[in-house]
């Protein structure tokens, strides 16, 4: 598993989760639990995380949608 993206962002997450499952990419989410714990207070940033296989893809589909915010 590979890392694309660690945010506090919960739009940008989602974005990038609906992105990722449209180009037929499952990601994962790491510490969403965590950071419901700490009391919703957006301190501790969400991985999302892909298969090494799909790494490259989802990196290009985060950049896209990155552009398309004016980032």
């Amino acid at each position: 598993m590979k890392e694309i993206l660690r945010t506090n962002d919960p739009v940008l997450l989602s974005a990038l989760q609906a992105a990722l499952a449209e180009a037929d990419i499952e990601p994962l989410v790491f510490d969403a639990y965590t950071s419901i714990a700490e009391g919703s207070l957006g301190v501790l940033p969400r991985r999302l995380m892909v298969a090494d296989e799909d790494a490259w893809r989802a990196e290009s589909i985060l950049r896209d949608l990155r552009s398309e915010a004016g980032e």
